[in-house]
């Protein structure tokens, strides 16, 4: 039998998460605090079962189409940075894009995946700007992990997402996008507004599903 309440992996409420819809494969719970809707960890792939899906994506910086879906988050970002300013790439995938649309822009970029650049020491440095496209749903521990990257931007530095929105419940019931099994963390405007309320940031939506926080001085 199911659980109805579990701790939030976001804010870390205990209970706080009840649940919200389950569909054939997989339960869904959502936090009354800081409105993240996610999997239970029982339901989470195994890591090699996570990167066969992954290893299914066949995204490439040759592709003009890809790169016009990331210049979403690159352009606006890109126009707030220095000249040759420093980046991570976090969750840079099989096919790294964004970084390379970067460094053609003059900037320099690390990169950080687990599965395909799992280069450790790229997360003990301190960064200009940070990256995530299409990648904070598939993050097993968010507090965690914001934690880790918040951390490593440098004060006044710029942390850019990109992630599908979740919105009411009938909607929700019909998304695709929650049948990728590797999406298991889904959020709203409200979640991200509470992420910035919590660095105490400045947030800017600059397209329907980015979002910019920076930094405080």
């Amino acid at each position: 039998m199911k659980r109805r309440y579990l701790p939030c992996p976001l804010c870390e409420a205990p209970l706080a998460s009840s649940h919200f819809h389950r569909d054939r494969h997989r339960d869904y719970y959502r936090c009354s605090h800081c409105h993240l809707i996610h999997v239970p960890s029982s339901q989470f792939l195994s890591p090699k079962a996570e990167r066969t899906e992954y290893d299914k994506h066949q995204n490439s910086p040759d592709d003009a189409g890809y790169r016009k879906f990331l210049s979403r988050l690159f352009t606006p970002l890109d126009n707030r940075l220095r000249p040759s300013s420093h980046g991570l790439d976090f969750g840079s995938g099989p096919g790294p894009t964004l970084s390379l649309m970067f460094e053609e822009a003059g900037h320099h970029v690390a990169l950080f995946d687990p599965f395909y650049a799992p280069e450790k020491h790229t997360l003990h440095r301190q960064y200009d700007f940070i990256t995530a496209s299409e990648v904070v749903e598939h993050l097993q521990a968010p507090a965690t992990e914001f934690a880790l990257l918040w951390s490593i931007l440098k004060p006044g530095g710029w942390l850019g997402i990109m992630t599908k929105l979740a919105l009411n419940r009938a909607a929700f019931s019909r998304w695709h996008y929650k049948s990728d099994p590797t999406h298991i963390c889904f959020y709203s405007t409200k979640t991200m507004d509470w992420l910035a309320r919590q660095w105490q940031a400045e947030i800017l939506q600059v397209d329907k599903d980015v979002f910019l926080f920076q930094k405080p001085f």
